[in-house]
């Protein structure tokens, strides 16, 4: 995901100017401030899922136009510009903490662990990108004017994959750093040394003693469908795209199934101030010849229209190669040109990337299902006639809801266009109303459940239809069944897959049915042998250990989180005095409000819930808290902290050490907050909003300060660290050296 530097001087946009004028008419000053903010807070939040979780929810196009819209926003008012906007820094895939899926569990991930980390010797910047062929016209005459001399262009495919830097000394393969935020990385070395294409030691002569590369790693179709075969049969989520995977496997714990994944790479610049070479095409050409992988597609344009000429030409051909790739790179050939156009912040002015606009398929609506999820919203889903849709066959399409598919004016034998954006999930954008066939009928959204018959429920401003038979409804059933045994819960291992065996077989209906479960019933499961059914065992036995607080949660309350779980097992300190509170009691605890106090007094008025509290108390599950379980102080009674950030041990231990301080974790800041507690890299929303409402803000060494005045242990890392990673500290590298891209 490359964001569009509509800002810069290169990459002017026909439409901003409506943009803002609209803007300045319908708003005012305060009104745009709190659209910059939102932007902001949705492309942070983008960024993360994009580059760390590798988990897009949004297409690239997408993306790009709230990233527009805030350049947009920032260019007419320079006032709101801060160093922290996402307009003035690449995406960061460095990994946090908290993030690293468990051991055992069915992630979305595959499993990580935390990297060393290094700085990059020239910063990894981004590239501008555009739709827009316009656009890169422009780029061409503005380099044109700037640089008068003759110059060439140099147009590569843009690989789909996640960025790499290489660094050899004397010919051998010294580290391999991830882009991370671009001037820090994740030393992935070891992995990247399983990677076949990427040569260990360099060929011939001629390389420099000691030199960077950079480029892709990306997975090939072929691989990629192998790969989530495999995982669909160990029960694990499929990647939603090659370049998920990809960023995905380079970050696995286990170097050798790394070399199981069929990655490859791409490289395609070296960065350097002093270069044996006078052209890009120079230096990648001496990179062939080491023996570096380097992509043989590449082409040479004099001229504005043999740039668009390969354009048009990979279009079309790019649906014919092994691998995924999302649009053309166009840089300036000649080395000291590029020194002499230089850099924005955030972008290089010699550069720009055209992104193809997502690919569209035509196909027929075969029929139409309506699915019930396990919170019990029911969602149309359309099945398709077969079609190859950018390296992968779509059969399936979400309809998201009734009102959807109203606007969509969907019928059953209509034809219509599915776009994977980003090659995230198909969606259909619309309907050729030209080859519809007579007689045909919209659809009836059904005004049952189609797996329970109960009577489907909307509730007002809800846009979709919910089955509220939450206790009798199979997938209902069952999606509380995953809920129970889930890493945050009562941390059972196993997936969605052994749910629906035990389910199919009668032998689980509620939770209590787990733990009356035997090696021989287990056995009779497809796919079961006697070491997985005993450490399935042995995890539900181990699993009578969790405290009170994650058994209230794993009960699947509605709307009692985790939270919210931890303030009633604190306040109550038992399941029976929770069960005899009133509304009046309940509201008297921190955070809770009428609506989750209605829904405490809904559950436990059931007496099929009442029975099933009875059933696990008697399998030995926890129902009070544990005397040692008791606060170790009460350093930071009555205080309310939010922590963002890293720290030097993880955020779940922050949080134990907060709570077990007397203190309260909340995930957002608000006038109730009395500090926020800021580690490496606070989330900038946090710290914006901390100083609108005067919270005051705090680093770990301060924190802990506080917490060994009243004589806690103040967690287990064994030093207090400096306040050198604090906010007041942010800002004080070394200035880097020149940068360069990618």
């Amino acid at each position: 995901m490359l964001s569009g530097d509509a800002g810069s001087p290169y990459m002017a946009n026909p439409a901003r100017s409506k943009l803002q004028e609209r803007t300045r008419m319908e708003t005012g000053n305060t009104d745009i401030k709190d659209r910059i903010d939102e932007l902001r807070a949705q492309i942070a939040e983008n960024n993360r899922l994009y580059y760390v979780e590798s988990a897009p929810v949004i297409s690239d196009y997408e993306y790009d136009m709230l990233m527009n819209e805030l350049i947009a926003l920032e260019k007419e008012h320079p006032e709101f510009v801060t160093p922290d906007s996402p307009t003035q820094k690449v995406g960061s895939d460095l990994k946090r903490k908290e993030d690293g899926a468990a051991g055992g569990r069915t992630e979305t991930m595959p499993q990580t662990h935390e990297f060393a980390q290094y700085p990059h010797k020239y910063p990894m910047l981004s590239l501008g990108n555009t739709y827009d062929i316009s656009e890169v016209e422009a780029f061409a005459e503005r380099a044109g004017k700037s640089l008068h001399s003759g110059f060439t262009y140099s147009c590569e495919l843009k690989f789909d994959g996640t960025a790499i830097c290489l660094t050899y000394i004397n010919g051998v393969l010294f580290r391999a750093l991830t882009r991370g935020d671009g001037t820090i990385g994740d030393d992935v070395t070891e992995n990247v040394r399983r990677i076949g294409n990427i040569p260990q030691r360099l060929h011939g002569t001629g390389y420099p003693e000691e030199f960077e590369i950079r480029g892709e790693i990306y997975m090939p179709y072929a691989a990629f469908d192998r790969l989530n075969e495999e995982r669909l049969r160990d029960e694990d989520q499929p990647f939603a795209n090659p370049r998920n995977a990809a960023s995905g496997s380079l970050k696995l714990i286990n170097p050798e199934e790394v070399g199981h994944r069929g990655l490859e790479c791409t490289l395609y610049h070296i960065p350097g101030e002093n270069l044996p070479f006078q052209t890009h095409d120079q230096a990648l050409k001496a990179a062939a010849g080491w023996g570096l992988p380097v992509s043989d597609k590449r082409k040479i344009c004099h001229s504005i229209s043999e740039i668009e000429e390969y354009i048009n030409y990979w279009d079309t051909a790019r649906k014919a190669l092994p691998f995924a790739t999302d649009g053309i790179v166009i840089k300036i050939n000649e080395l000291p040109y590029q020194k002499e156009l230089g850099y924005t912040a955030k972008f290089p002015r010699w550069a720009v990337a055209y992104k193809f606009k997502a690919e569209q398929a035509l196909t027929k609506v075969l029929s139409i299902d309506y699915q019930v999820g396990r919170t019990g919203a029911v969602t149309p889903v359309a099945n398709l006639e077969p079609v190859l849709l950018s390296g992968t066959t779509v059969k399936r399409a979400t309809l998201h809801n009734a009102e959807q598919m109203q606007q969509l004016d969907i019928r059953i034998g209509d034809y219509v266009y599915v776009e994977k954006g980003g090659e995230i999930i198909p969606k259909i954008t619309g309907v050729d109303t030209d080859r519809r066939e007579p007689g045909t009928v919209m659809p009836v959204f059904p005004d049952k459940c189609p797996d329970c018959g109960t009577t489907l429920v909307r509730d007002e401003g809800e846009a979709r239809y919910f089955c509220p038979n939450a206790d009798g409804c199979p997938t209902q059933i069952k999606g509380k069944l995953v809920h129970f045994i889930s890493r945050k819960a009562m941390n059972v291992i196993a997936g969605d897959a052994t749910i629906d065996q035990l389910y199919s077989l009668g032998y689980v209906r509620t939770p209590a049915d787990f733990y009356g479960l035997t090696k021989d019933m287990l056995l009779n499961l497809e796919g079961w042998k006697d070491r997985s059914a005993q450490r399935f065992l042995d995890s539900l036995e181990a699993s009578k250990k969790t405290g009170f607080d994650h058994v209230l949660f794993a009960l699947g309350i509605r709307y009692v989180g985790e939270t919210t779980a931890r303030s009633l097992a604190r306040h109550f300190r038992n399941i029976d005095a929770l069960m005899a509170a009133d509304r009046d009691t309940l509201l008297s605890v921190d955070d809770i409000g009428e609506v989750i106090a209605d829904s405490i007094l809904e559950w436990f008025g059931s007496p099929a819930h009442l029975q099933e509290i009875e059933r696990l108390r008697k399998a030995g599950l926890k129902f009070s808290m544990d005397e040692e379980s008791a606060p170790e102080s009460s350093a930071l009674e009555g205080l309310t902290i939010v922590i963002s950030g890293n720290f030097s041990v993880s955020r779940d231990e922050i949080k134990g050490m907060i709570i077990g301080n007397g203190g309260k974790n909340s995930s957002s800041v608000s006038g109730k907050t009395s500090y926020l507690l800021a580690g490496e890299k606070p989330g900038p929303e946090k710290i914006r909003k901390a100083r609108d409402l005067g919270v005051e803000i705090i680093d770990e060494a301060r924190f802990r300060a506080m917490l060994a005045a009243s004589g806690s242990q103040a967690g287990n890392s064994g030093e207090t660290p400096s306040s050198e990673g604090s906010p007041a500290n942010a800002g004080k590298e070394k200035e880097p050296v020149q940068p360069t891209l990618f």
